[in-house]
């Protein structure tokens, strides 16, 4: 829905007038004073979006990542000069945070709790039992040597991301000088042969095409793909729960109603999408007037 939407996207614009010159990079490897206070609100706005979503199953740090970025998003209209589409340092710094407070929290909840959170965590479970370990409380009394050198290697990680990017990052930039046409030739065929090569299925192409398609007919509609990808990535997650919920209370529903902290979370869900569609029924009566 992503890659191929996205080609399907460029290519229905063949022929049109389009600008395609570069701007000129003048940046710099480390933020100024005034950036450094743009981004610091961006900065905790994403840790606080990534930091629950941690700890709970809920894809990794996909999710947070958006809700991010829609929510800088919104603030960003409420600003007297918008810089959304013209170089939001904190279109990039929350969500970047937000990623980044998901992968750490993510790591505690595995060592310490013993729960894997995300497909990464989940891998790195499987090669821990395969070690012998169980990850969990006692996790740190049994192997403290090997989770302290995994928590140091952590730290050298980050070191070396960053030495590696500063510098890399103008020829990463220079992919945009890629022709159009080499360019997303060369997307559709990595997405094929993605596709491709985890069943070898021509079915599973075909599916492909028609989600590439749909991805093309929202975008050319204005429907957001963000909580599309979200549902695919918490749907499996929530049936999984679901039917282990149904399987422990031996097929009454009422498990799913019956403690003070579901009350609670489903108020408050209840609560949002409330929000949400005043807020909208709001806008649109605004433009209208």
């Amino acid at each position: 829905m992503l890659a191929l939407g996205e080609v399907i996207h460029v290519a229905s614009k063949i022929g049109r007038p389009e600008d395609t010159s570069l701007i000129a990079s003048e940046g710099r490897p480390f933020l100024s004073r005034a950036e450094f206070r743009d981004a610091l609100p961006a900065w905790l706005r994403g840790t606080a979006f990534g930091v629950p979503f941690g700890v709970i199953p809920a894809g990794g740090a996909e999710v947070p990542s958006f809700l991010s970025y829609g929510a800088e998003r919104r603030l960003d209209r409420n600003r007297k000069n918008p810089m959304f589409g013209k170089g939001a340092i904190r279109g990039v710094a929350g969500p970047e945070a937000a990623g980044n407070a998901t992968a750490g929290t993510a790591m505690g909840a595995l060592l310490a709790l013993g729960l894997p959170t995300s497909a990464t965590a989940a891998i790195m479970l499987a090669a821990f039992q395969q070690y012998g370990m169980q990850p969990g409380p006692l996790l740190f009394e049994r192997s403290g040597d090997i989770v302290w050198a995994l928590i140091a290697s952590l730290f050298v990680a980050m070191v070396v991301l960053l030495i590696l990017n500063l510098p890399f990052a103008p020829l990463w930039a220079k992919l945009l000088k890629i022709p159009k046409n080499y360019l997303y030739a060369g997307i559709t065929v990595f997405a094929a042969l993605g596709v491709y090569a985890s069943s070898a299925s021509i079915v599973d192409l075909m599916f492909m095409l028609g989600l590439g398609i749909l991805g093309f007919m929202m975008r050319r509609y204005g429907i957001p793909l963000a909580p599309v990808l979200i549902a695919v990535i918490l749907g499996p997650l929530a049936e999984d729960s679901l039917r282990r919920a149904l399987a422990v209370s031996e097929g009454d529903p009422s498990i799913l109603i019956g403690s003070g902290i579901t009350v609670v979370l489903y108020t408050l869900l209840t609560i949002a999408i409330v929000f949400t569609i005043v807020s909208k029924v709001r806008s649109r009566a605004k433009a209208d007037f």
